[in-house]
């Protein structure tokens, strides 16, 4: 990593992602880091965070717009939305609001980074063809990560900083209050099973039990991010970002239960919207019982995202080895992956 000054501005900071790249920024005496976010958090060292409202252009403009020293902006905030199209006008907003706030007064910028995932390729849609490679042709829009790409593709002619496109599987890690987090789905959902003795069932789609698929570890993409932002040999590139291991859910789960102490029952499809809505009562006993820090059960579901992904019948994986083909050759371990995030939220007291 190079000595001279660099000033990343972390757009979503304190969601799975961003929190675990500020966290690995953090490490190097070279980077100073300004993290965005909707959510206020206290400035801690060379970290400094800012409270915005990224849908709206005005606050943007006023907060953002003297940040003249960022040399590299990493985006990775989202907004959900009930459907695909409606996804689609506020996630590409927000994108389009902090590059016209920063860019024109950063005279230093040299990177846009954008964090993507499988989406581009249609994985969300139904069966898609695997590997998935970043050269596969896009699908039939919308597709809010097709829009956004292409809006830096076009913003970058003529201009001297590049931009990364970063694709990651599922993102593991840990976070509080974030949309889209397995572990935390699985962490919760293992600790309710144990505290009612009953199995730890699969509960998705009978064919998801037995499908090939990957996932990306947080700490793992942080790393790649950097990485790609910062070697001349990535510029105006897309990386799928993995693992780099595959597993079925069949051999998986068993494995994720014996860390709960618990047997594994044959799978039943469920919805966990449905199944886990009434445990709220349940997981504040379970709070009190065993001395847990107090986080609501809303911060910790985040069920609709377990549907979706257990709903995957087909397999979901894509090729990685374009990334190790430029120069990024760090892998992670899946089992242990999944084994030290929930070790560590035992030692947190998030869950018992």
């Amino acid at each position: 990593m190079s000595t001279q000054r660099k000033v990343a501005l972390v757009v979503g900071a304190q969601g799975v992602i961003g929190r675990n790249l500020v966290d690995h920024l953090s490490t190097f005496d070279d980077w100073e880091v300004v993290g965005l976010s909707r959510r206020s958090a206290p400035d801690s060292g060379r970290i400094r965070n800012i409270s915005v409202d990224l849908l709206d252009p005005e606050d943007c403009a006023k907060k953002l717009s003297g940040l003249n020293e960022i040399t590299h902006i990493f985006y990775t905030a989202y907004q959900e939305r009930p459907t695909w199209a409606e996804l689609v006008p506020p996630n590409l907003a927000m994108l389009v609001n902090v590059v016209d706030a920063v860019e024109p007064f950063a005279q230093d910028l040299a990177h846009i980074s954008l964090m993507q995932g499988y989406k581009v390729y249609g994985a969300h849609l139904g069966p898609f063809k695997t590997p998935a490679r970043e050269s596969d042709p896009h699908h039939m829009p919308p597709e809010f990560n097709v829009d956004q790409q292409e809006f830096l593709e076009q913003r970058q002619q003529g201009k001297s900083w590049t931009w990364s496109a970063i694709r990651p599987s599922v993102v593991c890690g840990f976070a509080l209050g974030n949309p889209m987090n397995l572990a935390m789905v699985i962490a919760v959902y293992g600790s309710i099973a144990k505290e009612l003795g009953v199995p730890m069932r699969f509960p998705g789609k009978p064919g998801a039990y037995h499908s090939l698929l990957e996932m990306t570890d947080a700490g793992l993409l942080a790393k790649a991010t950097v990485w790609a932002a910062t070697d001349p040999r990535c510029a105006n590139q897309a990386f799928n970002i993995n693992n780099g291991d595959l597993f079925r859910w069949d051999d998986m789960w068993p494995k994720i239960a014996t860390f709960f102490d618990l047997e594994v029952a044959s799978p039943l499809p469920m919805s966990l919207a449905t199944v886990m809505a009434d445990k709220a009562p349940l997981w504040e006993e379970m709070t009190r019982k065993y001395g847990l820090e107090q986080h609501t059960y809303e911060e910790l579901s985040s069920w609709g995202f377990g549907d979706f992904v257990f709903s995957w019948d087909y397999d979901m994986f894509a090729d990685g080895t374009k990334a190790r083909r430029f120069g990024f050759h760090d892998f992670v371990d899946t089992e242990e992956m999944f084994l030290n995030i929930l070790s560590g939220m035992r030692e947190r007291r998030i869950i018992p």
